[in-house]
């Protein structure tokens, strides 16, 4: 999902190559594209566009510059508190790992939310009122029967493997990080889990959440524990994909991937909903219907390193050396982070009532240092991850002022030597609007 400020902001300083240009719909496309393929017409576009987005760049920094924030220390002291008096952590019903190899696809079938499958080709509406819809419910319900018909095919001729592995140990919070052990006698932690917390000020009754906040500190006295998931239904996938593809079949080519995404997220929901009932057991007699599973209307969370709870990536590493994913679910990370087969999904369960979702947001120069610290890394590593979220330039850069000479004291991500994006042309001294090469 992307937007004129994401592009803006993000994507035109991430490429190099020549100008990014957002279009709200497949329709305006060719008009922009005929822009930048016309020697005449090239260069004066992308000057519009650079403009365009610079000034959306500066509207974006200035409206962030405007929210306040608090320091670690401060957003630390308004953490979210449970009563751990009034909680006693439910036990999960073994400790370790537990697999899962060539799961039921037709059992997933039926946890399928397929909003965010019309979301995937540009058709906005909630399924499946989207398949009445007086705009796109045409093509909706065309889309929609060819995805039920490849389903089947998926499902009959098995064409995908579905693979899971699951995990829960004792944990205990301390500070900002989660500690993990190999038994009951919590002696022996075998690896801790690091978490982020939100900086930005709260109004009154309003908490600074960091993942931690829904574990049991140790100096409670409380055991808690934690789980870990990975699963994928993307094994196969890039087969019969590919087969499609070399077939000069694009569209079943893409829709053999959006449906393994959907399958993979649909494992997951149900392989939550078998922690709730069977193998947490926190509760056993939960009865919910898709569309309130759909709602999140369940007991305890799944979180993801890379998502708004937790936007580090570099997390992954640990939950898949517990897991072992690799070998008990064929499911691998590359170099940056990313799933392979890609149709994978990976988080953390927590159980605790209180728990909730939330985006840690901006984050200050004090808690990077703080969480560089505690997880062994540099502080311009940590940067280099979190650049996304970080609330200053870091210090390898210079401080970047408007035209009205304010200091903008917000992110900018890692660019290479002689990036020309808007911001850093503003940067350097430079008019927005200088000739680009054809």
């Amino acid at each position: 999902t992307t937007s004129r400020v994401h592009t803006a902001v993000k994507i035109d300083p991430a490429y190099k190559r020549g100008p990014v240009v957002h279009v709200n719909d497949a329709s305006r496309a060719v008009g922009v594209a005929s822009s930048l393929l016309s020697p005449e017409k090239k260069a004066e576009y992308a000057r519009e566009v650079r403009a365009d987005y610079a000034k959306i760049s500066d509207a974006h920094f200035k409206a962030q510059q405007n929210k306040k924030r608090l320091s670690l220390e401060a957003a630390r002291a308004n953490a979210h508190k449970v009563d751990w008096s009034k909680t006693q952590p439910k036990k999960p019903t073994f400790i370790g790992l537990k697999s899962f190899s060539d799961y039921s696809l037709k059992e997933l079938a039926d946890y399928i939310d397929w909003t965010p499958f019309f979301q995937t080709w540009e058709l906005a509406g909630r399924f499946p009122a989207i398949l009445d819809d007086p705009k796109v419910g045409e093509a909706a319900r065309a889309l929609y029967d060819d995805a039920r018909k490849m389903l089947d095919r998926i499902i009959s001729e098995n064409w995908f493997k579905a693979n899971a592995t699951i995990g829960f140990w004792p944990a205990n919070a301390e500070g900002d990080d989660i500690v993990l052990y190999s038994d009951e006698a919590r002696k022996k932690p075998i690896t801790t889990l690091h978490t982020l917390r939100q900086q930005l000020e709260k109004r009154e009754g309003r908490f600074n959440a960091a993942l931690s906040d829904f574990i049991a500190p140790i100096s409670t006295g409380v055991p808690d524990y934690i789980g870990m998931f990975v699963v994928t239904a993307g094994i196969g996938e890039d087969v019969i994909a590919d087969r499609f593809k070399n077939s000069n079949d694009d569209y079943s080519s893409i829709l053999v991937k959006a449906l393994a995404d959907r399958l993979a997220e649909a494992f997951a929901e149900r392989m939550h909903e078998r922690v709730r009932k069977e193998f947490w057991g926190y509760a056993p007699d939960e009865n919910l219907s898709s569309d309130e599973m759909i709602r999140e209307e369940y007991q305890g969370i799944r979180p993801a390193p890379g998502y708004p709870a937790q936007p580090d990536h570099t997390e992954k590493a640990t939950l898949f050396r517990l897991l072992d994913a690799e070998r008990t679910a064929g499911v691998t990370l590359t170099e940056s982070f990313a799933m392979w087969p890609g149709s994978s999904v990976s988080g953390l369960y927590f159980s605790h009532p209180e728990s909730y979702y939330f985006g840690v947001g901006k984050i200050e120069r004090d808690q990077v240092e703080d969480y560089a610290e505690r997880k062994g890394m540099t502080p311009e590593e940590i940067e280099r991850w979190l650049a996304p979220i970080l609330n200053y330039i870091p210090s390898r850069e210079a401080r970047p002022e408007t035209d009205d000479g304010d200091v903008v004291d917000l992110p900018l991500a890692k660019h290479p030597p002689g990036c020309a994006c808007a911001m850093h042309l503003r940067m350097n001294g430079k008019p927005v609007t200088q000739p680009i090469a054809n």
